[in-house]
């Protein structure tokens, strides 16, 4: 494989099922812009200050979403088919599963298939949505 090529430059199926397991078992860190607090409060119609001190917590000086004792996330409601702000959910969200340690290699994106229904499903997309989408978390 040349330097320019990657183990997914044919593309990669996925597609959300809004199944929350990507949400939730363990605790994580979901990063949450000062952009888009306003946005998620409106969308959850509270006050901006409430949602602060309700959902998010303060670390490092940036906000990450509240997890609940079981490491859920404190937005997920598997009743409700995942996630409460889908429509307006954080960038670091609707960038799963384009994660650089996610698509580090084969048996990663393989080891995560066992976590993700939607991985291996849905449309096709190019390697180049997928770089375009792609975050670095660590």
């Amino acid at each position: 494989m040349s330097e320019d090529e990657v183990w997914y430059s044919e593309g990669l199926r996925f597609q959300c099922q809004r199944c929350g397991r990507c949400c939730g078992g363990e605790p994580g860190l979901v990063w949450v812009t000062p952009e888009e607090i306003p946005i998620i409060a409106e969308y959850l119609g509270v006050h901006k200050e409430y949602f602060e001190g309700v959902y998010l917590r303060n670390m490092r000086g940036r906000f990450t979403i509240a997890d609940r004792l079981n490491g859920d996330c404190f937005l997920l409601e598997i009743e409700a088919r995942g996630c409460r702000i889908y429509p307006v959910r954080p960038a670091q969200c609707r960038a799963y599963p384009w994660w650089s340690g996610i698509l580090s290699s084969p048996d990663d994106w393989a080891a995560e298939s066992n976590r993700c229904p939607g991985i291996g499903n849905g449309r096709l997309w190019t390697r180049e949505e997928i770089e375009e989408m792609m975050i670095d978390l660590d």
